[in-house]
């Protein structure tokens, strides 16, 4: 069998996932559980009922929005550790225009409109102070989003203790919630947003086309592959590179947005629930091919959620799933690479 046959990578990549639950199996024997018990018990909370499901989707949407994103980064050759602080940003933004507006003669329906567009203008924004370190500063994206996401967390409690803070006292479970009518609409007895649904799915088939199928995202892969090179071809780097910044936090702001509208209703210290980090792990699980995107963000979400019952159940934490989603990409990315330099020698 030809090495770089179809069959072979996808051997791997099975490969790949069974040394994950392997190396998962291990800490929970260790932990003195049954791995089988603890595997059953996540897919019985992920899966076990329409209520379920559904808050498994509700999980899926921000993270389909942060890995989309960072799918574009990832593209132009950027490590967009900052998706956390953009999601945060985005979240303060759209909290800022329903305070606002919550007391005007503004249509509901506008409101929430105009909150969903600032929510992605401040995640655009906060992204392009990374790119700006990085583009025109020289400072490392990593360093700068790492730094920008302490900054953005910090602003979240000042404000929800601070300014923002509920009547006569300051409270962790966050600012006072908005009137109903300033929710995103969602099936009666539900979390699920069929609006949040709906845009979730369209941003990634917009990264989709946009990176596939346009001159920007072929300009935006020579960039990612050799930056030098691009430029001798006459390719704005510095634009493009700005550009996949502002894409990426823009996507990350619109998550940060659908959290206050459609899941919390209010600003909470912890609004970005770790989605950035997490789109980060789904984009490199599947090589920044964003077709995969959807069902590899899925089965995070499912891990995310359905981990819930451990604790419960089996007196486990429930951080147990970060393990397994980290397994998954450090095996992933070892046996890639083990296949490259076998391709190599053959």
């Amino acid at each position: 069998m030809k090495s770089g046959s179809r069959w072979y990578r996808f051997g791997i990549q099975v490969a790949a996932v069974v040394l994950a639950l392997v190396f998962t199996s291990i800490i929970l024997l260790i932990a003195k559980a049954q791995p089988l018990e603890a595997y059953k018990n996540i897919l019985v909370g992920s899966f076990s009922s329409i209520e379920a499901i559904t808050n498994v989707i509700v999980v899926w949407i921000p993270l389909l929005l942060a890995s989309a994103g960072a799918l574009v980064t990832f593209t132009a050759g950027l490590w967009n550790i900052g998706i956390e602080g953009q999601i945060t940003l985005g979240a303060i933004s759209t909290t800022l225009v329903l305070r606002l507006l919550q007391h005007s003669d503004v249509s509901p329906a506008i409101i929430i409109f105009l909150a969903v567009l600032s929510g992605f203008i401040g995640g655009a924004l906060w992204a392009a102070l990374a790119g700006a370190l990085k583009t025109y500063g020289g400072v490392n994206e990593i360093f700068g989003g790492l730094g920008l996401n302490f900054v953005a967390t910090a602003m979240t409690i000042w404000l929800i203790f601070g300014p923002w803070k509920r009547p006569g006292i300051g409270s962790m479970s966050g600012t006072e919630p908005f009137a109903n009518t300033l929710w995103l609409p969602t099936i009666p007895g539900l979390r699920l947003s069929w609006w949040s649904l709906l845009i979730g799915i369209l941003a990634l088939v917009l990264v989709y086309v946009l990176l596939s199928n346009t001159h920007f995202g072929l300009k935006l892969k020579a960039v990612g592959k050799n930056r030098k090179a691009a430029s001798v071809f006459g390719i704005p780097t510095s634009n493009f590179m700005m550009s996949a910044f502002l894409i990426c936090g823009g996507l990350a702001g619109l998550a940060g947005a659908l959290q206050v509208l459609a899941v919390y209703h209010r600003l909470i210290p912890s609004i970005s629930s770790g989605y950035g980090y997490l789109g980060l792990m789904v984009g490199m699980l599947i090589n920044y091919q964003a077709i995969w995107a959807a069902p590899v963000a899925f089965f995070f979400a499912a891990l995310n959620f359905g981990s819930i019952q451990l604790p419960i159940v089996m007196k486990l934490d429930s951080s147990l799933s970060g393990v397994l989603q980290g397994a998954l990409v450090l095996f992933v990315l070892m046996m890639d690479g083990v296949r490259k330099r076998f391709e190599k020698k053959a």
